[in-house]
């Protein structure tokens, strides 16, 4: 180890934009605000808005209706309504916990202030404590599988400082930055390597890139304007890959030209959904690379073989 090797929590700036290092990787580095009420309520507020735009439609119930949710979910007794139902009920047990820390930052502002052991605050810690629990069967809004490490992050929030948070979300982006960049590459060494596909390499060089600055950038920062179009653009061009040589040499071999096209189209949503969450995804990647592996094993020499010389 030489005395340029970073550590973790090294900062420094790279052509104007400052950047932490975390777990391998130099991330994109925001200063945490001021620890005040206000911004504590604004961090929770912004985490929960977050947390229903990337799960399941319908989830996202008003705190007013708890009781209604609660009853609901205990008097279901069908397995996948159930699952649903509880998902409702952490929507509004989040809901709930956000409405009551809001009335207590309201107070703080006129002077009154609540300890955490106030019978408020031990209500607004218990609902984010169930809400959490119960988000294990909150599902992304893909479907592909439950997304409690980012459920989680408002109730983290609720008992961490601001910048302990902050600090805890660098970690969660380099491992969502380390499971795009594996994806990639199961995806080069799947398609580039086993099926010969030379020109969609770049593609994915591309858009590996795009992601991986989508994954750390904040939509406040004014780069957003550059980043996203960037990534937007990338995972336009894989979406619409066609071999330039599959109309004529393929024709006979539509399952598989099919299937290589379909796992390329799975591979860039899989990427989105992580980038876009800024967690990884372990459940959905373990199933696609072991799609990946049957695709090598089955239709990649089939379509090696048939290329045009």
């Amino acid at each position: 180890m030489t005395s340029d090797t970073p550590s973790d929590g090294d900062i420094h700036d790279d052509n104007g934009t400052r950047r932490i290092f975390v777990d391998g990787f130099w991330i994109r580095y925001y200063e945490p605000p001021e620890e005040t009420p206000a911004n504590h309520r604004a961090l929770i507020i912004s985490l929960t808005r977050r947390a229903f735009h990337h799960t399941e439609a319908g989830i996202n119930t008003p705190g007013r209706n708890l009781d209604a949710a609660r009853r609901a979910h205990e008097q279901e007794t069908d397995p996948d309504r159930k699952r649903v139902n509880a998902a409702m009920l952490a929507g509004a047990l989040f809901n709930r916990a956000t409405d009551i820390f809001t009335s207590v930052v309201d107070l703080d502002r006129r002077g009154v202030t609540l300890s955490r052991e106030d019978g408020l605050m031990r209500e607004c810690s218990a609902c984010f404590s169930e809400a959490m629990e119960l988000g294990k069967q909150v599902r992304h809004y893909s479907g592909e599988e439950g997304i409690d490490e980012l459920w989680g992050e408002p109730c983290k929030a609720y008992t961490m400082s601001i910048a302990n948070f902050y600090n805890q979300r660098y970690l969660k982006i380099a491992q969502t930055m380390r499971s795009i960049e594996a994806t990639v590459d199961a995806m080069r060494a799947a398609f580039v390597d086993e099926a010969n596909l030379q020109e969609l390499a770049p593609l994915l060089r591309a858009f590996s890139a795009s992601a991986r600055a989508h994954t750390e950038t904040s939509k406040g920062d004014p780069d957003f304007f550059t980043i996203w179009p960037r990534f937007v653009a990338a995972s336009e061009h894989l979406e619409q890959f066609e071999p330039a040589h599959a109309c004529s040499a393929w024709s006979e071999l539509k399952p598989h030209y099919h299937f290589c096209l379909k796992l390329i189209r799975d591979g860039r949503n899989l990427i989105s959904y992580m980038a876009g969450a800024r967690v990884p995804m372990p459940v959905s990647s373990r199933n696609y690379h072991l799609t990946l592996e049957r695709f090598i094993k089955e239709s990649a020499p089939v379509l090696r073989t048939a290329r045009p010389d």
